[in-house]
């Protein structure tokens, strides 16, 4: 049997699976936006069957929003005139955030959808930095 890396002890894999997971919004415009109605959707873990946090449900309203939001972005130019080498830095900084917080990333996925641990470690967060590199 494979030693377990010290970022998949089962003690932190303990401690996440019980955190509190704040409900969360959409990222829209540079902020988090509850939604437009204050309408929540309940996540409910499939291992336990028991919430453990909300979404903002979302309206055609916060779609349009986000939509201008990402419009408004592109025409600035911040990131869509940038030179190649501004935007690999910030992509690979990105990446080094999913890999440092792959753990917190892999059992919250665990807790949403499910997955073992180990294969939602690497084929989740792992993956995800992966592609941001």
């Amino acid at each position: 049997m494979a030693a377990v890396t010290p970022s998949l002890l089962q003690s932190d894999i303990d401690e996440l699976r019980t955190a509190t997971v704040p409900p969360q919004g959409h990222w829209i415009g540079g902020r988090c936006d509850f939604g437009s109605d204050g309408a929540r959707l309940t996540v409910i873990s499939p291992i336990d069957g028991q919430a453990f946090s909300s979404l903002a449900a979302g309206t055609s309203s916060d779609v349009d929003s986000a939509v201008r939001a990402g419009r408004a972005a592109f025409e600035a130019g911040t990131w869509s005139r940038a030179h190649p080498t501004v935007r690999k830095q910030a992509l690979s900084k990105l990446a080094d955030l999913i890999e440092r917080h792959a753990l917190e990333l892999a059992v919250l996925g665990v807790r949403d959808n499910g997955t073992e641990v180990r294969l939602a470690y690497r084929s989740e967060p792992l993956s995800a930095a992966g592609s941001f590199r």
